[in-house]
């Protein structure tokens, strides 16, 4: 045993309980049992805990203040995200402190500092493609703060998030080229360390199988950055080097997705009768590009304002994060549009 100062996390490993459960004992949280209270309070006195001085004095008044980390707000699914939460938000009569760490990770933990230095009541997070580490994000729920994640799922046990069905929308995207007559389908994935790039890549390859196609690796290709230029050059290296050529591109998202056709016609093919192409997120200029982009929609409105109805009502002690399915799914849409149906199917 411990005689030093001992944390959180040390009574959770002595009685084989969440550290979000003795965080809530501490503080006579409503949900938690008289019995796992007294086992709590009794270690900590016997580990000689003494909860974090300034930690307390942050969480003893309310705010009225929500934390919004994301990694870049000219994204059009984080945009109709933060519509989301400010609409729930503000209902409810909170404010929002909004910060962009533009997939820096070091920026992530500099908003924590600012988010900090507010006094915000909660957080909600969709973390930095650099980040792959979050003893960040589990000192904060340690010490009593509300985090519910989205979009991007942490390795945290038990930690709240609000998702699409990532695997569904791949799936579905996949299939329906399928369906279109094309088989060499290229995936141009998403940074391989984020849990929607392996959901969208699974999703992808479990399509193929499904309809007798056999994955092949090298059509499976990483866009970490996900740009239509970093797209258009991966798509002219496999136009040129793959034989058989690939006859269709599925892309992580819609500006990958859209470099990647401008690539095949700069090569002088025809989208979608030789090369069809699909996307992921339903950006506004789908509609507008020529051909139309056919697209996987997930509603970021949606999953900003259920994200947020979850966090306030965890801290208005509505709810008990325990009772909560640590993951809430939200469904996709396939939008088909003119890149990938085939006017004749070969």
């Amino acid at each position: 045993m411990k005689l030093e100062q001992a944390t959180i996390k040390d009574i959770a490993r002595e009685l084989q309980v969440s550290s979000s459960t003795v965080s809530r004992a501490l503080k006579d949280y409503p949900g938690i049992s008289d019995e796992t209270k007294r086992k709590v309070k009794e270690m900590a006195e016997k580990l000689n805990y003494r909860p974090n001085a300034i930690a307390l004095s942050l969480r003893k008044s309310r705010s009225f203040t929500l934390g919004v980390i994301i990694p870049e707000v000219v994204h059009f699914f984080f945009s109709t995200v933060i519509s989301g939460i400010e609409e729930v938000a503000f209902s409810r009569g909170y404010n929002v402190i909004l910060t962009q760490t533009n997939e820096k990770l070091a920026r992530e933990k500099s908003s924590i500092d600012t988010m900090l230095s507010n006094q915000i009541d909660g957080f909600l997070v969709s973390y930095s493609k650099e980040t792959t580490e979050f003893s960040h994000f589990s000192k904060l729920l340690d010490q009593g703060y509300p985090i519910v994640f989205f979009d991007r799922v942490p390795e945290i046990q038990n930690a709240i998030h609000v998702i699409v069905d990532d695997y569904a929308g791949a799936y579905e995207a996949t299939k329906h080229l399928i369906q279109q007559g094309f088989s060499r389908i290229v995936h141009l994935a998403g940074p391989s360390n984020l849990k929607i790039s392996k959901e969208r890549s699974r999703g992808y390859s479990d399509a193929l199988r499904d309809h007798g196609i056999p994955f092949l690796p090298e059509l499976l290709v990483e866009c970490t950055q996900g740009t239509d230029e970093e797209a258009h050059k991966i798509t002219t290296k496999l136009l040129q080097s793959l034989s058989p050529r690939p006859d269709a591109f599925f892309a992580n998202n819609d500006l990958a997705a859209v470099g990647a056709m401008m690539a095949c016609k700069a090569a002088g093919y025809s989208v979608p009768n030789e090369i069809g192409v699909v996307g992921f997120s339903n950006w506004q200029f789908c509609s507008i590009v020529d051909p139309s982009l056919s697209s996987v929609a997930q509603n970021g409105f949606r999953s900003g304002a259920t994200a947020t109805v979850i966090l306030v009502d965890w801290i208005e002690k509505k709810i008990n994060p325990e009772d909560i399915q640590a993951s809430v799914v939200l469904a996709t849409e396939l939008l088909v549009r003119k890149s990938s149906v085939r006017i004749q199917n070969t």
